[in-house]
Formats: C-alpha cells, structure tokens, sequence
C-alpha cells in the first residue's frame, strides 16, 4: 500500500495505544466501583495534545478480574463509561477500549503481551502499526508494541521507579522512550514525528 509523506500508509490511521491501570489511573488492583476511579494529573492534557495531533486513542488493558470472578464486564464497562466522563471538563475522550478478560493461564491470544487486542482495534479502525505508538506503565505493554513495530513508551508511576527498573532489567524490555508521566510520554512521541 503506498505510504504518505508522514510515513503512514494512505487510508490508514495513526494511534496513540495506552494501558489503562497504571497509566491513566492508578491501579488500585481489581478495581469494581467506577466511582472509585480517579485519572492520574495530566492525562487529559496528554489526549487532548494526541488528538489534537490526528492519533486516534486506544486503550488496551488485561482485566483478568473477570475470569477470576472479582468482577464482571459490565463493572469494566462502567469504568471506561467513568474515564471518559472524567476526560470530558479536558475536551477528549479514549476513542475505544479493549480488554482482555482472561486470566494469565488461559492461553488466549488477546492478553498483553500478545497482541489480539491491537491487531483487534487495527482491523476495526484501519490503524497503521508503523505511524502508531503504546504508553504503559509494564515491560508486558512494550513487548507487545514491538511484537508489532509500534514506537513503545514506559510511563513510570510515581513511586515505582524501582520496581519498573527491576522488571524491564529481569524481562530484558528495552523501550524507545520512558517518562514519568502520560504527559510527557505523548510530548516525546510526537517529537520523534
């Protein structure tokens, strides 16, 4: 397919993909209650800037919680209804999200680090792998972006520096960009065009 000038394939879309727990919110573990949900500061600044930028934002996010009965799609889907609500006063929104509800043994082909739910959003929103990138806060999400050629990017949580340094060391992630915020991580993805 011929490509722009931009390096997207014509008739192709460029995507912002973010992980939700830990990146947009802080992970509370087996969140239930959407009231419960706050988004961390910054981050409708950062989609308003992707949007604003032409990248339609993904959120992909494993939520083993519901095969392990902590809580159900309906729970899920109130809590992304409850993120979009909060990035409203921002004047953005996730324009789509996609879970993975199966527990880490259950070998589907939709849990990070495969990549079913990427290829999934690709297919549904003609998304073009090569202009796109992945924000998340786990070696898991950057494994599965380079699996895929996506530009990868680690945000790192407040007080996790540790911890993230010791996972990306032990699973030998190498991401193209890490930051401390959301925010930061989109202003380092659109530098890089």
């Amino acid at each position: 397919m011929p490509r722009t000038p931009g390096g997207r394939r014509s008739g192709r879309r460029r995507a912002l993909f973010v992980d939700r727990d830990g990146t947009l919110n802080p992970d509370l573990h087996y969140l239930k209650e959407a009231e419960r949900l706050e988004l961390y500061r910054g981050v409708g600044s950062a989609l308003r800037l992707a949007h604003l930028h032409d990248y339609l934002v993904v959120c992909v996010t494993n939520q083993s919680g519901i095969d392990r009965g902590f809580y159900t799609r309906e729970d899920v889907e109130r809590i992304h209804l409850r993120v979009n609500e909060l990035l409203r006063p921002s004047d953005t929104q996730v324009d789509a999200f996609y879970y993975c509800p199966h527990a880490p043994d259950a070998g589907c082909r939709c849990r990070k680090p495969r990549t079913g739910l990427f290829e999934d959003a690709a297919r549904d929103h003609e998304i073009d792998f090569g202009a796109s990138a992945i924000l998340g806060d786990r070696p898991l999400d950057i494994e599965a972006g380079a699996k895929l050629g996506l530009l990868t990017g680690l945000v790192v949580p407040p007080g996790h520096e540790v911890e993230l340094r010791e996972e990306v060391r032990a699973r030998g992630t190498q991401p193209d960009l890490v930051a401390s915020s959301l925010l930061g991580a989109v202003v380092r993805v659109l530098a890089r065009g």
